[in-house]
Order: C-alpha cells, then sequence, then structure tokens
C-alpha cells in the first residue's frame, strides 16, 4: 500500500487549492480514504473522509468549504479546498483504513503535503 500526497502550496486567504492523493494497493470500493491535518504544535486533526458507499464527512470547521472527492478509476482521492483562511495552514496529510485483522486495525498514511495560507 502507498499513498503520495501532492498539491500543497502557498495561497492567500480567499484562494483555492486542490489536493490530490494517488493510492496504491487500495480497493476503493471498500475502503474509507481520509484527509488529516497537523500544524506545527497541534494535534493531527481528520479534516474530511469518503467511504466506499461514497458518503463524505467533514470536521464543522471546514463545511462548506472543503469537499472531497475520489475517482475510482485513477484510485485518487482529492481534497478541494476554497475560501481558505490562515487557521487552515497545515501539513495535509492523506490515510486509508485498511480495517481490521482480529484486534489489529490497519490503516496506512502518505507523506503529506504542505499548505500555507497568507493572511
Amino acid at each position: 500500500v502507498q499513498l503520495q500526497a501532492s498539491g500543497g502550496g502557498l495561497v492567500q486567504a480567499g484562494g483555492s487549492l486542490r489536493l490530490s492523493c494517488a493510492a496504491h494497493g487500495i480497493n476503493f470500493s471498500i475502503h474509507t480514504m481520509a484527509w488529516y491535518r497537523q500544524a506545527p504544535g497541534k494535534q493531527r486533526e481528520l479534516v474530511a473522509s469518503i467511504m466506499g458507499s461514497g458518503v463524505r464527512n467533514y470536521t464543522d470547521s471546514v463545511k462548506g468549504r472543503f469537499t472531497m472527492s475520489k475517482d475510482n478509476t485513477k484510485n485518487t482521492v482529492y481534497l478541494q479546498m476554497n475560501r481558505l483562511k490562515p487557521e487552515d495552514s497545515a501539513n495535509y496529510i492523506c490515510n486509508a483504513d485498511l480495517g481490521y485483522s482480529g484486534d489489529y486495525h490497519h490503516t496506512a498514511w502518505g507523506q503529506g503535503t504542505l499548505v500555507t495560507v497568507s493572511s
């Protein structure tokens, strides 16, 4: 399993960015994919997730501004981020929930892509 995130960068407040996460070895119709973010000195936070069924969930602070989607044919998930705020600045990390083997919860993490929003 391999996850590769891209699309981060520097953007002014109010701007937009689209993050991509290319996944290898993952069945998008089964596994839940998610975007987390971690800012310096802060805990990792779940930003958005999309289930195999396509049901999506978002943390309250990004609802109405961020949209997560997936392309099963390209094995890629996306995070469209609009109306960005300085507090959205963080390292954005792609995650795959691979389910359980007994009591063991399998997950996979990408390397992250840095988003910086200037005021």
